[in-house]
């Protein structure tokens, strides 16, 4: 058994601080596009070996099937024995066995590593960041492959996700920490005039001081990309991290903790400043661990009703909250229906809108909407989307590639359930996939409904189920989405008119319900899309999330400013002191 408590090394801060002179300009670059919000990224979207390397398609793949069927090694402390179920929706097992996490002996490693990390300091915490975001990156593509086989997803969109978006979003938390740790001078020699007397001097000095253990709570769908904020700031500001991933998601974020483990190490610190905490089909790790008191900081993407439980039982902890979403789109009218129906074909067909940023609520008044200057009907609206979408997907190795396969029995039971809950206005249907035989692949079903029916589309259907909302005009449109977004809770909402004034007052109501808007979206950029440095993913501020992905609320919660003053001696002994 690996032992726990284990020393600093000599010559962490030093090994850290050359991470850091290594990474300083993407840092720093970080920083400013946070406060320009233009675009930037420093890590490449396109899988391309021309910028990954000609092999690294195949490496990446040939690194993933290798690790199929074995134990996946951490050297994490622990009383030994193994767990893992991992199943590819794809249609085979991954048979692959994690280190079966001990509570007690996870919570008193990553305690003894906690001294350490708070005293390496900001420089030195950022610097090891960066280099395991720089590792990751390098192996994206395995990467790729590891999110594709645990959550469906077709493989760029997985490359993307759990890659080089996951890294983007963890970078822009080191960056948004970096600025709130360093807003102020470190040290400074205070002087408080006394008229005749000799003034008062104080030397003082400011330390960041995290706020303990965090835990961060993965998802089924995006385990990188949710988890990678709340990892990498509380990593950054001092406080150690526990990861616990989906069970049916754990090889993405098991790969993210081994390279953190590996810097770590690299950097003489203790690799138990980042832990796993995989768990047997019949344990329930996250709400154990959420309560103990060494808990002080828990992230979480998931369901609805637990996330609620954490926000009203880790009382202990600042509890960060990503949860049910409920989205929709105001369509009012459109001088181009065949764009504005193929974004929304793409936008509902996209990952078969397993995304907490897909659109669910269609939202048309029952006289129809104007098409340039033509009034076009409900029922003409309703039959041009779903065209589209068979349009989108009449190909199926084309089609596999943008739907990908269902997560799980749970999304594939809510489509097979769905026509009971109104009229069909397009059937979901089964591809075979060229490649994956006994992958489970569903294109989008669409249910027409009336406005009256919120006990349906109020709630969140979360799959490929979208729903044509009859409403009575474009003002109720406006409303329900209100309604919605404040009420249940939504992490984006969309509009399509001609008109200012329609998309001007939906603005307002998307601003008075906390929901970010896009107005007229066509080509390629979509509403289920969020980009780093840029789009502020979900506000914190209805009940989809308590928190923003990622802002300085995100990120300054996680630690606290602790003072320590004394008389300095008179100015002209005393020695400049430097200000950070």
């Amino acid at each position: 058994m690996t032992q726990i408590a284990t020393p600093p090394k000599a010559g962490a801060a030093a090994r850290a601080g050359r991470f850091f002179d290594q990474h300083r300009e993407t840092l720093e670059r970080a920083v400013r596009a946070i406060r320009e919000r233009a675009y930037w990224s420093p890590y490449p979207e396109v899988p391309s070996g021309s910028i990954y390397g000609e092999t690294a398609n195949d490496d990446g793949r040939e690194a993933f099937e290798a690790r199929l069927g074995r134990p996946f090694d951490l050297d994490q402390p622990g009383p030994g024995g193994e767990v893992g179920d991992e199943r590819s929706p794809f249609g085979f097992d991954l048979g692959i066995r994690y280190p079966r996490t001990e509570v007690e002996t996870a919570i008193a490693a990553l305690t003894a590593a906690l001294p350490a990390w708070r005293a390496a300091g900001a420089e030195a915490r950022a610097g090891v960041c960066l280099e395991i975001l720089d590792r990751l990156n390098k192996r994206s593509f395995e990467m790729g492959y590891a999110v594709m086989h645990t959550t469906g997803q077709p493989f760029v969109m997985a490359f993307q996700a759990g890659g080089p978006h996951a890294q983007d979003r963890g970078l822009e938390a080191v960056a948004y920490a970096w600025s709130e740790m360093t807003r102020h001078a470190d040290h400074v020699t205070w002087e408080k005039p006394q008229g005749k007397r000799d003034p008062i001097r104080l030397a003082k000095s400011y330390r960041v001081v995290p706020r303990g253990l965090a835990l961060v709570i993965g998802c089924n769908t995006f385990p990188n990309w949710n988890s990678y904020p709340g990892l990498f700031a509380s990593l950054v500001t001092g406080n150690p991290v526990l990861v616990k991933p989906s069970r049916r998601s754990v090889l993405p974020l098991a790969l993210t903790v081994s390279v953190a483990r590996e810097v770590l190490a690299d950097a003489r610190f203790d690799p138990n400043v980042v832990m796993l905490a995989a768990e047997a089909e019949d344990e329930r790790l996250a709400s154990d661990l959420a309560v103990r008191p060494e808990i002080r900081l828990v992230d979480f993407t998931g369901s609805t009703a637990f996330g609620e439980w954490l926000e009203r039982n880790a009382t202990q902890a600042g509890v960060y909250t990503e949860k049910a979403a409920v989205n929709s789109i105001v369509i009012d009218s459109t001088d181009d229906f065949d764009a504005m129906a193929g974004n929304i074909a793409f936008s509902l067909s996209l990952y078969s809108g397993q995304m907490c940023t897909a659109p669910q609520n269609l939202l048309v008044p029952r006289d129809g909407i104007l098409v340039g200057s033509v009034r076009w009907s409900l029922r003409q609206v309703e039959e041009g989307i779903a065209g589209a979408i068979d349009k989108l997907l009449a190909d199926p190795a084309r089609a596999v590639e943008v739907t990908g396969a269902i997560v799980n029995d749970q999304v594939r039971e809510r489509v097979e359930r769905a026509p009971s809950l109104g009229r069909v206005i397009l059937a979901s249907r089964s591809i075979d996939h060229p490649q994956f035989p006994d992958a489970t692949v569903r294109t989008p079903m669409i249910v027409g409904l009336d406005a009256a029916d919120e006990t349906v589309y109020m709630r969140e259907e979360f799959g490929p189920v979208s729903f044509v909302v009859a409403t009575d005009s474009t003002a109720h449109s406006i409303d329900i989405l209100r309604r919605t977004a404040r009420d249940r809770g939504a992490i984006t909402a969309a509009v399509y008119s001609t008109d200012e004034d329609i998309l001007s007052r939906t603005n307002e109501a998307a601003a008075e319900a906390g929901v970010a808007l896009s107005c007229n979206l066509i080509g390629n950029i979509w509403v289920n899309q969020s980009a780093a440095f840029s789009d502020f993913h979900a506000t914190g501020a209805n009940p989809a999330a308590n928190a923003c992905l990622t802002d300085p609320a995100f990120v300054a919660g996680r630690f606290r400013i602790v003072e320590s003053r004394r008389p300095a001696p008179p100015a002209e002994d005393s020695t400049p002191v430097r200000s950070s």
